[in-house]
């Protein structure tokens, strides 16, 4: 008689392996995937082999394949060998996910993206597809892995989908299926209601009393949140920053593709404030990063910044500064859509249009730039600076 029941095994949520008796096992992981194992001696050496997870292979399954098992191997048969030859050409789920993870980590250049993409699957999609081979996958399966996240987690479900899709998508490149079952999954899933919810921005009217009481605090974290207001720059191009990336006679800065959203170099003219800012840390200081963080060589955390921003006010996000240059290039300058664009190191239009725009606007930029660090830099009681307004209509 079987030490475990049904009911026990859909109960059981002890990591570790819990014995049925006669050499099989129940392995539950930490994860909750849980899947049999029978341990048997085969040419004098104990072995470990998988009988399939407990979504596909029942208890009475289990059992019945453990003992045709252990009866083969009483007669003289190999049954890894055999089981080795049932299996050759099969890939799993999870080694499928497995090969694709690997094979895309060179082009991700986040680390922690790069370790959440295969830490999603599995925590919620191994447990139900691990061992399914990937060819046998059907939607009704997918609809069991996002079905208890979809409404609950809608964007963390809406990421496994995604990732999903990839693994299926190889798996029919590399052979192993035909279709992916991911395409229409939507259909048979509620409706969500997505709400999109903006980062917190001032008013471009409030930039320069907000960069007045950033000057006064006399930190490096202030200095490069002014930096960052001036340039309108990304937090991660600001914080890494290096000296070696500057120009300083040429008041340029050349942000290196590697660094880029877009992937594509970046200059960004200087104006005077921003000078003086790379001045007062110290120009000539070394190659290392202008921005250091606590440890030495190392740059200024991403986090710093926000943080900053919220034991100070509060009133924006780091974001919301490159959102205020934007809408200050819309409402108090006449400056063209698509040097405002290329400022903020956007893409210009469609295909054709980038093939045809091979200008950077630099000269133009440099204009903008420089009326924007003057706006910046203003004095609350001094109004704002007088800057070329768009024509009113009559």
């Amino acid at each position: 008689m079987g030490r475990l029941s049904a009911l026990k095994v859909r109960n059981m949520k002890r990591p570790g392996l819990h014995a049925d008796g006669g050499a099989l096992y129940l392995r539950v992981l930490p994860s909750g995937g849980k899947s049999w194992v029978l341990r048997i001696m085969v040419r004098g050496k104990r072995h470990d082999i998988g009988l399939g997870g407990c979504q596909l292979v029942t208890l009475g399954e289990a059992r019945s394949e453990a003992v045709r098992l252990r009866r083969l191997a009483r007669a003289g048969g190999d049954p890894l060998r055999d089981r080795r030859k049932e299996r050759q050409g099969v890939v799993s789920f999870e080694e499928a996910a497995k090969v694709v993870h690997e094979a895309n980590l060179p082009t991700w250049k986040n680390a922690t993206h790069a370790a959440q993409w295969i830490t999603t699957l599995e925590t919620y999609a191994f447990p139900v597809l691990g061992n399914m081979p990937v060819g046998d996958v059907t939607p009704g399966d997918v609809l069991r892995v996002l079905s208890p996240i979809w409404t609950e987690k809608p964007e963390t479900a809406k990421r496994v989908r995604q990732r999903l899709s990839i693994v299926f998508d190889w798996a029919i490149a590399s052979g192993h299926r035909q279709g992916n079952p991911v395409h229409g999954i939507d259909r048979a899933l509620p409706r969500i209601k997505r709400q999109v919810r903006h980062q917190r921005a001032l008013a471009f009217e409030s930039v320069p009393a907000f960069l007045e009481k950033v000057r006064a605090v006399h930190s490096n974290t202030a200095l490069a949140l002014e930096f960052l207001a001036l340039t309108a720059c990304r937090t991660s191009e600001v914080t890494g920053a290096r000296w070696d990336e500057f120009d300083i006679a040429g008041k340029v800065w050349e942000v290196p593709g590697s660094r880029m959203k877009a992937g594509k170099p970046h200059k960004v003219p200087l104006a005077a404030r921003a000078l003086e800012i790379l001045n007062e840390i110290g120009i000539g200081k070394g190659d290392g990063y202008i921005f250091q963080g606590r440890k030495p060589g190392a740059p200024l955390s991403k986090n710093a910044l926000a943080k900053f921003v919220e034991r100070h006010g509060g009133a924006t996000s780091v974001h919301g500064l490159r959102s205020a240059f934007r809408v200050w290039c819309a409402e108090a300058t006449t400056a063209p859509r698509e040097v405002c664009e290329a400022a903020l190191a956007h893409a210009l239009g469609g295909k054709v249009e980038v093939a045809y725009m091979r200008s950077d606007l630099f000269d133009k930029r440099k204009a903008l730039m420089d009326s924007w660090a003057a706006f910046c830099t203003a004095k609350p009681a001094d109004k704002v600076v007088k800057l070329p307004m768009r024509p009113q209509p009559r």
